[in-house]
């Protein structure tokens, strides 16, 4: 697993089980269960061992577990093996490991620019290209 840029400033272990909100700033690392919502402007990071069943609202993620849920990041989503996320994402930047499971949908939009055009074809023909019709 990569290290985050941020120092962790709190860790729920193996054997820790969590229910309910859960709010946090800097990075957090989660090994244990965690069930509820996650929000942060900070770095989430998801290990080996943790199973995660929430909807999440953060800067960035890392996933090297198994999470189910949907997740919103701001800056980029990293999931490594042996990583499994089952739930809708969306976040501007999404790296895939080789090896690791996704089922899911995904979005990839600025969530920190309002009114961003849609990426939907246009009517419009482009110059220089031919529509067939």
């Amino acid at each position: 697993m990569k290290k985050s840029k941020d120092e962790i400033k709190a860790f729920l272990g193996k054997d820790t089980e969590f229910e309910g909100k859960f709010s946090f700033t800097g990075s957090v690392r989660i090994d244990g269960k965690l069930t509820g919502e996650i929000f942060s402007n900070g770095t989430l990071i998801v290990g080996e061992s943790a199973i995660i069943k929430s909807q999440i609202h953060v800067a960035d993620m890392i996933i090297s577990g198994e999470v189910h849920g949907d997740i919103f990041a701001e800056n980029k989503i990293e999931l490594n093996v042996p990583g499994k996320l089952f739930g809708n994402i969306q976040t501007p930047k999404l790296v895939l490991e080789e090896g690791v499971i996704f089922e899911g949908n995904c979005k990839m939009k600025d969530l920190g620019k309002e009114g961003e055009k849609d990426l939907a074809l246009s009517e419009e023909k482009p110059e220089g290209l031919s529509v067939l019709k």
